[in-house]
């Protein structure tokens, strides 16, 4: 009797683990798969239209017409591959705040840490263009993860004061509104140049990436992402609880600190070359958590890094060709499509009290 019932649930146990390896398979290939068609459909639309055919002799083959050319190479083809590494970098960032303060509501523009990273680049900006006259990209990812750490210290800062989550969060915006307050009164004192690069970058966009701005991201990103795929197991166990990660041999001092860093770089790279986006770190890891119906970290790091890769191409997409030939700022888009999912999970975590 007992040798059946074991049976049984070694038969059971195999049947749900292939049932959660294939839904995991799916869903990542379905991302794979809206990866390649929004990458075309990007490619593809637009004023100047270019069929896929020519697309892809352009791509593989770097020949065809020179206008054509240019436009998929010098204009569209890093503006998407932006939108890609943008858009995994901030939904990664909005993750790791999450496991942080063990709360789905939190993200890096919710809590303040994309305006101060905005503040200090606008300092940043003004500043070099007035006694230097033109600045790096590196300028920028240094003054944005600047600004980040100070509005992150700031939060934790509050946290040892504030621990409830709802009064923490509701800092984090007073610390946005502070950050937005002070770079409107620098922007007042600025050279009107200054303003028109302050205000273009402040609407946040991925139009004029060019190809070196797209391998600093590309760097930072992708050693971020990898320390943050490293720390998968630690994550896991702080997800069960502090004093379960501890049990289990995870610093939690020094664990905390690699968490705050890793989140701070990712969003300042975001700042850095899209100005501030709104809502994407909270809505992509929950519907990635939703999607693959789990929350191991092994799982969602990938899956949030190429689910907030296809969102923001997408919503780039629908930011050029909505009202074209006008060109709407990416957060007015990424407001529309994320907030009601977030208003949806505070509705649903109200109701699961």
């Amino acid at each position: 009797m007992q040798k059946e019932q074991k049976q049984t649930e070694s038969v059971s146990f195999h049947s749900e683990n292939f049932r959660r390896r294939s839904r995991y398979t799916v869903v990542f290939l379905g991302l794979l798969a809206a990866f390649f068609v929004i990458i075309v459909l990007n490619i593809n639309t637009g004023n100047v239209h270019i069929s896929v055919p020519k697309i892809l002799r352009i791509l593989f083959m770097r020949d065809g017409d020179a206008v054509e050319y240019s436009i998929i190479w010098k204009i569209r083809l890093p503006r998407i591959l932006m939108a890609a590494i943008l858009g995994g970098a901030l939904s990664l960032s909005g993750f790791l705040l999450q496991t942080f303060f063990s709360n789905p509501i939190a993200g890096p523009f919710v809590l303040g840490i994309s305006s101060g990273a905005k503040m200090v680049v606008a300092l940043a900006m003004i500043i070099f263009l007035k006694h230097i006259g033109h600045f790096s990209s590196g300028v920028l990812v240094l003054a944005a993860f600047t600004g980040s750490l100070l509005s992150t210290g700031f939060i934790l800062l509050m946290s040892r004061k504030i621990q409830h989550m709802a009064a923490l969060l509701v800092g984090g915006i007073m610390i946005g509104y502070i950050c937005s307050a002070i770079t409107d009164f620098v922007v007042t004192f600025a050279d009107d140049s200054d303003i028109v690069n302050l205000h273009g970058w402040s609407l946040g966009s991925f139009s004029g990436s060019s190809w070196s701005n797209i391998r600093v991201a590309a760097v930072i990103v992708a050693v971020a992402a990898i320390w943050t795929f490293l720390l998968s197991k630690p994550i896991g166990a702080y997800q069960l609880g502090e004093h379960y990660a501890q049990s289990m041999g995870v610093n939690i001092q020094l664990f905390r600190i690699l968490i705050i860093l890793l989140s701070s770089i990712l969003s300042a790279c975001v700042t850095a070359f899209a100005g501030p986006i709104s809502f994407v770190g909270i809505a992509v890891p929950f519907l990635t958590r939703k999607a693959f119906g789990t929350s191991k970290p092994i799982v969602i790091i990938p899956g949030t890094f190429f689910a907030g890769a296809v969102f923001c191409m997408s919503c780039d997409l629908i930011a050029r060709m909505a009202l074209a030939p006008v060109e709407l700022n990416i957060s007015t888009v990424t407001s529309i499509v994320g907030a009601p999912i977030v208003i949806y999970m505070m509705v649903k975590r109200e109701k699961g009290r």
